[in-house]
């Protein structure tokens, strides 16, 4: 069981901007990991909005398998930053969004041992390092078990060595229960360490370019020179590097 997420030519514009998402026409198969990447400003964020029903889209519609309408409880967010209210603790901030009365307690606890935080759970924003409130942001997006997940570039406010192991927490929280989850990154390396998917987008208004399948079995060697295959394609349809004749293969 799972939730598909439908994308049905999707355009959107905004005054002043011109058209911002081009004819999105894809489906992120039910409990499937899906990454975003294309050029700074392109889109990627908006397409986010556009499934929250934060914005709206001009043309064409997104489902939720054959609903259209979006459910509170059916799709969650992660942000850039972790939004955690200060005055709350990291139990409180969690617990705060959470729409389950029986057994919230248990609930909490199983998240917070997940992301490794068990031990500040009474602990106050302003303590934690910036990996640490990125794990909490994701274990406040989990709490009511949605069966979409979105990421809007979760990592990147963080370092390089807490990075690589946000990223290594966030495929056990998949392996652990798979739910259709879809990334924004600007980071190849971890799309393809994490996704079973690539969608690289184009320039604005954001179209899609190419559709890179990523068939390696969880955890990834991030040494796997298969992986690095995949970035060259990336890379091409991205036009980074030179393309030749040569299409990379899923692996």
């Amino acid at each position: 069981m799972g939730t598909a997420l439908v994308f049905q030519h999707v355009s959107k514009q905004f005054p002043g901007a011109g058209l911002v998402v081009d004819n999105f026409d894809i489906t992120v198969p039910a409990n499937c990991f899906v990454s975003l990447v294309g050029p700074s400003a392109c889109g990627k964020s908006t397409l986010l909005r556009l499934i929250l029903n934060l914005e709206q889209a001009d043309q064409g519609q997104i489902l939720f398998e054959s609903d259209s309408n979006i459910s509170a409880n059916s799709c969650a967010i992660a942000f850039q930053e972790p939004r955690l209210l200060p005055w709350l603790t990291v139990r409180d901030n969690i617990e705060l969004v959470s729409n389950q009365q029986v057994n919230l307690q248990g609930r909490v606890d199983g998240l917070l041992n997940m992301v490794g935080l068990a031990d500040f759970a009474q602990a106050y924003p302003k303590v934690l390092s910036g990996g640490m409130a990125q794990r909490a942001s994701l274990a406040r997006a989990l709490v009511n078990d949605p069966d979409v997940l979105l990421l809007d570039e979760p990592f990147s406010a963080v370092d390089a060595l807490t990075r690589l192991r946000l990223q290594d927490a966030l495929i056990r929280i998949y392996m652990s229960r798979p739910r259709t989850t879809l990334m924004v990154t600007h980071d190849i390396d971890e799309a393809l360490l994490t996704s079973q998917m690539v969608i690289v987008l184009s320039k604005r208004p954001a179209h899609i370019i190419d559709l890179v399948e990523v068939k390696a079995d969880y955890p990834r060697d991030r040494t796997d020179g298969r992986l690095f295959s995949l970035k060259t394609r990336v890379l091409k349809g991205l036009g980074v590097v030179a393309q030749d004749n040569q299409d990379g293969a899923g692996i």
